[in-house]
């Protein structure tokens, strides 16, 4: 009898400022590799952008980067972008979001198995193998985990032991490396899953923000219904990239038990 695919929800973390078609692009890449395992069935996607109080430079506000989003994946029929992490007023950790979305994930999962009974109306045990919620990033992402300060370790071994994280990888970036390199995450390599994109992509929301305020064309870069937003909505200027500077990233004054700075100062 074939093995039952384990349900995977991947989830992806960041600022989105703004959402570009590469973005997008790992999604669909994560969802091609992990079918390939022969384990994996996957069952969504989900983008969280970060809220207003990480304070990076050039922020755009969270309501102007949910809706860059939504419009991004009005065409996607499995991948969708959740409010909640942009909502909460302070940032989020990351291990705090994926918390929060496999506790929904699970109460969903009950929810729909949990109906299951037999002829005389027992209620069966769940059958299926319980969903699993992965941290999709970029190659780079694995590198944050060496920054002082940035992450804490149990954090860290959370996301990689408990979660997971399927990492797609960039250019001349070594993904490979950074586990080895990590005793926590070579500890849980076989829960790191490294793909490789070889169709290259070396689009960045940075240069995408860096061609808008010199008035250069973005087109295939992002969305046309994004670039239209982004014009409606004057964003991306040489004011607004001036937004938050000075203002050092919240984590590492979250981390250090630090108060918030202002955003205006």
């Amino acid at each position: 009898m074939a093995t039952r695919r384990i349900p995977l929800v991947l989830l992806a973390c960041g600022s989105f400022n703004p959402i570009t078609n590469q973005h997008m692009r790992l999604f669909e890449l994560a969802r091609d590799h992990m079918h390939s395992t022969g384990q994996y069935q996957v069952v969504g996607g989900i983008v969280s952008p970060v809220s207003d109080g990480y304070g990076k430079q050039g922020l755009a506000l969270a309501k102007h980067r949910i809706a860059m989003a939504k419009l991004a994946l009005q065409s996607s029929d499995w991948v969708t972008v959740d409010e909640w992490e942009s909502q909460q007023p302070d940032w989020t950790e990351t291990v705090v979001t994926m918390r929060h979305h496999y506790g929904r994930i699970l109460k969903q999962y009950e929810q729909i198995t949990g109906k299951d009974k037999d002829a005389n109306g027992n209620i069966l045990p769940l059958s299926s193998p319980s969903p699993q919620l992965k941290l999709l990033c970029g190659a780079d992402f694995l590198d944050t985990f060496k920054i002082p300060g940035l992450w804490q370790e149990e954090h860290v071994e959370e996301v990689a032991g408990r979660f997971g994280l399927v990492c797609i990888s960039r250019g001349g970036l070594q993904p490979e490396r950074a586990v080895h390199e990590s005793d926590t995450l070579s500890r849980h390599q076989q829960n790191i899953f490294l793909v490789r994109e070889w169709v290259r992509n070396e689009t960045s929301a940075t240069e995408v923000r860096r061609a808008l305020r010199r008035s250069l064309s973005v087109k295939y870069l992002i969305p046309d219904s994004v670039i239209e937003y982004i014009y409606q909505h004057n964003l991306y200027t040489e004011d607004s990239e001036r937004k938050n500077k000075g203002t050092v990233l919240r984590p590492l004054t979250k981390q250090a038990g630090l108060p918030v700075k202002s955003l205006d100062d």
